[in-house]
């Protein structure tokens, strides 16, 4: 009997996990699973894109918390888990659950209104067969690793998708060309069928018709009666100036292909940024660490830094500056909706590891003139 997956077990954590928990283990299996790291590579593909649906629904609070509860209803395999007993009736009718079966996109929860389009896209449209109306695609979420420059100052980055279309030769029929259409006989034309357990069942597209209710006389070579294919779009991704990990940009329409001639679904990105072979961030200060001599550090210097975007500051080194002590060069750090962060120089005290014997000589006279003896 087909189940759907636990969309906890699918990411590897516990339905008790918190939020922040399981955007760690998504962003960690979305890098190690990303198609552009495997290409080429089917399974990592269908890995990849089950822990972008895992995450769509138990990473966003309130899709996870309607979740919660057809997971307690035994929705996915697990029993009723305290939820309502399978005899119970339900609200306004005289029969029960029991036998019966549930057409998920009808159900309601205590009001926690209709459940349609979350769980049709659980079970992969549920549904479909029915007379419906345009509907939106699915909005599609993946990772991005941006160059810290980049990220700071804004840019763009271009990134290579993958993304279900309509198929070219049958036009989403699944048929082949001139293939004659009739009823499915495994759901009679319904384009669904029931699966579940204990007297619980959900509605799900029939795997024979996928959801049409009619099956063609020849499939599709094409998408092999599937009527959508995978492929490739390359997509410039605009990242906005002072862009930190975790930030995220919503790019209208570039999603999922929409059914019924719907809208397609959102392109959601979430960046990670890449370390600085030089700068270090802190919120929206930029930290530059300089390297000085035993010399500069005890007599005073000036060094001259470069800030972000290129340009040189030339920075005071007062005597006796310790390794460690930071100077502050205002308005010179990392942009962002009208705030301006500051440069941080960091200086760093180097210690010689060999001196000539005049530079040796040199230093014992000027430990001997602070009392130090060696």
């Amino acid at each position: 009997m087909a189940q759907t997956k636990d969309f906890y077990q699918v990411l590897g954590v516990s339905s008790t996990a918190t939020q922040d928990e399981i955007k760690k283990q998504y962003r960690k299996l979305a890098k190690k699973y990303h198609p552009d790291t495997n290409a080429n590579d089917a399974k990592a593909a269908e890995r990849f894109k089950e822990i972008s649906e895992a995450y769509q629904t138990v990473g966003d609070a309130e899709k996870r918390k309607q979740y919660d509860q057809m997971r307690q209803l035994g929705a996915f395999g697990g029993g009723f888990g305290g939820g309502p007993r399978a005899g119970a009736a339900r609200p306004g009718t005289t029969g029960g659950y029991q036998g019966g079966s549930i057409n998920i996109e009808d159900l309601d929860l205590g009001g926690l209104g209709g459940l349609g389009d979350l769980f049709g896209s659980m079970f992969g449209g549920a549904g479909r067969g029915r007379s419906r109306g345009p509907e939106r695609g699915q909005d599609v979420e993946t990772t991005l690793e941006v160059p810290f420059r980049t990220a700071a100052l804004g840019g763009s980055v271009p990134v290579s998708l993958e993304v279900t279309e309509q198929c070219p030769t049958c036009n989403g029929s699944g048929g082949a060309p001139g293939a004659k259409f009739t009823t499915c006989p495994e759901c009679n034309g319904r384009g669904t069928v029931s699966f579940g357990q204990g007297g619980f069942a959900v509605q799900r597209p029939c795997p024979n018709c996928l959801g049409k209710g009619q099956v063609p006389s020849q499939r599709c070579p094409t998408c092999n009666g599937a009527g959508e294919v995978r492929t490739r779009k390359t997509v410039e991704i605009k990242v906005p100036a002072g862009a930190d990990t975790g930030t995220r940009v919503r790019l209208r329409g570039q999603g999922g292909r929409g059914a019924n001639g719907g809208p397609p679904g959102d392109l959601v990105i979430t960046f990670t940024v890449q370390d600085d072979r030089f700068f270090r961030r802190e919120g929206l200060d930029l930290v530059a660490p300089v390297k000085i001599n035993i010399a500069q550090a005890t007599l005073g210097s000036r060094v001259s830094v470069r800030t972000l975007d290129g340009k040189k500051v030339a920075i005071r080194i007062p005597p006796g500056t310790s390794s460690g002590k930071r100077f502050r060069v205002r308005g010179q750090g990392i942009g962002r909706e009208g705030t301006q962060g500051d440069l941080i120089v960091e200086a760093e005290v180097v210690v010689p590891e060999a001196l000539t014997p005049e530079q040796e000589q040199a230093m014992k006279d000027f430990a001997d003139a602070g009392g130090l003896k060696y």
